[in-house]
């Protein structure tokens, strides 16, 4: 029991962790100056933009979106590409806000 115990909490742990190294990517590539993740900004908060997808097969369309930019499904205020962002910091970016349910 105490071993179930122990690798739950490092578990807990590491997806702590692993939720902070994401919000890192986010402020290293600036989607915080336009994202939050629990409010809207100027663009969706992180947990709509999860809620609006949830249980879809979205992420390599999202994956596009950022790096590509977009409008019109959020509304009137376009978002800029982010082209400069490495592909696998996109993948994990959009990842990470898609588990935000």
């Amino acid at each position: 029991m105490k071993a179930l115990i122990s690798a739950l909490a490092a578990c807990a742990a590491c997806a702590a962790f692993q939720a902070q190294a994401d919000e890192a990517l986010a402020k290293k590539h600036n989607c915080l100056a336009c994202h939050q993740v629990d409010k809207k900004l100027v663009g969706p908060s992180y947990k709509d933009i999860a809620k609006k997808y949830k249980g879809q097969n979205v992420a390599a369309k999202l994956e596009a979106k950022v790096k590509k930019g977009g409008s019109g499904v959020w509304g009137p205020v376009p978002m800029p590409p982010n082209a400069a962002a490495p592909d696998a910091d996109i993948k994990k970016l959009v990842a990470w806000i898609l588990k935000m349910n």
